[in-house]
């Protein structure tokens, strides 16, 4: 199996940006972290924190964060890992970890702080440290970069889109595709292009009198059907009272699952971040 399919099935986690961020801490002792010096190659040489600093932000990190974002800040239940966080790379000194561990994300569902100055230096300390020693690590690799989803070939891809792949008979770059890209990132777009989530199946209810009624499926069991029509109005009847036919979109997309070749994979994704 690819690396792509197996990572569409969930199997890894997709590095994301930090869910918090930090107010600037006011400036500390040598303990705060400044910008990495590098040597004369051009190599970052990271950043070192006193090993108590260190162990006091471990302890209020598995307090205050880890249900979110794991014991050693490599992702959790619905938080992302910060080892391989953007965010956490381009702070200094606490300047971004900072702002949102004080004003929360609530957008995201996480809450805000009340946290001392030294309290978020100890916080920086130890996030810093779990992302310095992630980075050293050979293998293992814990999330997909963007970079490995974007190997393909763009017109290939768009080939693919148009003709074998039969995508174009529903889906129009400039309709429902148009700006995927600020949709859906990364794994998730692969995701969502391999088996696409919260996708209304069409049904077609045709009634005794024989008119046909189209839309959106939105309720079915053994005795009824619902949908939403083009009004926008939902409409329902007894299973029983009429006759109907699902067109279930994603199964589309499930059947080409074993059509793919890995190739045809690389070069869809590599169009669809085109559509931007």
């Amino acid at each position: 199996m690819s690396f792509l399919r197996w990572a569409s099935h969930g199997c890894v986690l997709l590095a994301a940006p930090l869910l918090v961020s930090f107010a600037p801490a006011a400036a500390q002792t040598p303990t705060q972290n400044k910008s990495a010096p590098a040597t004369q190659d051009g190599t970052v040489v990271p950043n070192s924190y006193p090993p108590d600093l260190v162990e006091s932000g471990r302890s209020l990190f598995r307090q205050d964060c880890s249900f979110c974002h794991g014991r050693d800040a490599g992702g959790g239940e619905g938080g992302p890992d910060l080892t391989r966080s953007r965010l956490v790379r381009e702070d200094v000194g606490g300047d971004k970890i900072g702002a949102v561990a004080r004003n929360g994300r609530p957008d995201k569902g996480m809450p805000s702080f009340d946290l001392s100055d030294q309290q978020i230096a100890s916080l920086t300390a130890f996030i810093h440290t779990q992302q310095n020693t992630a980075l050293t690590k050979k293998g293992g690799r814990r999330g997909v970069d963007l970079s490995d989803l974007q190997s393909g070939n763009a017109e290939a891809g768009k080939r693919y889109f148009d003709g074998p792949g039969g995508c174009s008979a529903c889906h129009s770059p400039s309709g429902d595709l148009a700006g995927i890209v600020s949709r859906y990132k990364g794994l998730e777009l692969e995701q969502q292009m391999l088996y696409p989530k919260h996708v209304k199946s069409k049904v077609a209810v045709t009634l005794a009198s024989g008119q046909t009624i189209t839309g959106a499926l939105e309720y079915l069991d053994e005795f009824t059907i619902g949908l939403i029509d083009a009004t926008g109005s939902y409409r329902s009847w007894r299973t029983s009272d009429v006759l109907y036919k699902i067109d279930a979109t994603v199964n589309a997309h499930v059947e080409l699952l074993s059509k793919y070749t890995d190739a045809d994979i690389h070069d869809l994704m590599a169009y669809l971040q085109t559509l931007r």
